[in-house]
């Protein structure tokens, strides 16, 4: 546990615990912080996320595809332990730390269309908390289960608060049968605690296979908050398409047995007044590469 900061929203329990209700805000800046409009801004605030259909170009997009295939095709890479392989197919699922390894995944992650509105939404400068390609290569791409991400980034990385958005963009189309995202609208005002301690290296099988059941929450209250919510949004959208999401949304994907591929570039963009300190319910933080503790701002 930590002994630096309060834990408000304790989790990796012994012993199930209710669902809280969140402390913090969702949008902590204001439409004068541009480039969202303030109806944009409050929809975000009360859903969780906000959704462009056309963010890039084709042509940029075609770069970006190109690099993704590149580096899930690299052998050396395939080695190197930023890389998860799918656990049946074998085939590359993700690779980490995109904007360190590619010069053009890095540029990406600078650009203002990107970067801007997550500066908006967490109202300060922003840094990468974590970058990745996923892959959900045809007839092999396997589900990630409904989670928070904010659950396993406070209990495995230390992260204080959701202050906190990601940035899904469409590398290929995402269609609704191919393992697109799943959010849970307006479950991001709810923090589901977890039960079960969390073991050494626990990201080598969470981030491998979707049946590791520690950071997973109980299915009666992703019922609950779907109930809630009257439903489930899927993002689905052409090559350049984008969602931007709190980090303590409930989502997930299905697995893709389609002939059609799945790729998107994720990046995490982590307010600089929310950065990471000890772990909160895990034994050591996880490698810099999935979390990464160089707080540096993005540059403008």
């Amino acid at each position: 546990m930590s002994t630096t900061l309060t834990d408000r929203y304790p989790t990796r329990l012994l012993t199930p615990a209710p669902a809280m209700a969140r402390e913090d805000p969702t949008a902590w800046g204001t439409a004068e912080d541009g480039p969202l409009s303030a109806d944009r801004l409050d929809a975000f605030d009360r859903l969780g996320y906000h959704a462009e259909r056309s963010v890039l170009t084709r042509q940029e997009i075609e770069g970006l595809q190109e690099e993704a295939a590149r580096l899930a095709a690299d052998p050396v890479l395939r080695e190197d332990e930023r890389t998860v392989i799918e656990e049946k197919s074998q085939e590359v699922r993700s690779v980490f730390e995109v904007h360190r390894i590619s010069e053009v995944f890095a540029r990406l992650t600078a650009d203002p269309r990107v970067v801007g509105p997550a500066r908006q939404m967490l109202g300060s400068e922003v840094y990468i908390h974590q970058s990745r390609v996923n892959y959900k290569p045809g007839f092999g791409g396997g589900p990630f289960y409904w989670h928070s991400d904010f659950e396993t980034w406070h209990a495995e990385d230390g992260m204080p608060a959701p202050r906190a958005v990601s940035v899904s963009i469409a590398l290929t189309e995402n269609y609704p049968y191919n393992g697109s995202l799943m959010i849970i609208p307006g479950s991001h005002r709810t923090f589901v605690p977890c039960v079960g301690r969390t073991p050494h290296d626990h990201h080598r099988d969470s981030l491998r296979t979707h049946s590791v059941a520690v950071g997973m929450p109980d299915q009666d209250s992703v019922r609950d908050l779907a109930h809630h919510a009257g439903g489930i949004e899927q993002f689905t959208g052409p090559p350049g398409s984008a969602t931007f999401f709190d980090s303590n949304c409930m989502h997930g994907s299905n697995g893709n047995i389609t002939p059609y591929p799945r790729s998107n570039i994720f990046i995490v963009f982590n307010s600089v007044d929310n950065v990471l300190g000890t772990p909160f319910g895990a034994p050591a933080p996880r490698p810099t590469y999935i979390a990464s503790r160089d707080f540096t701002p993005v540059p403008r």
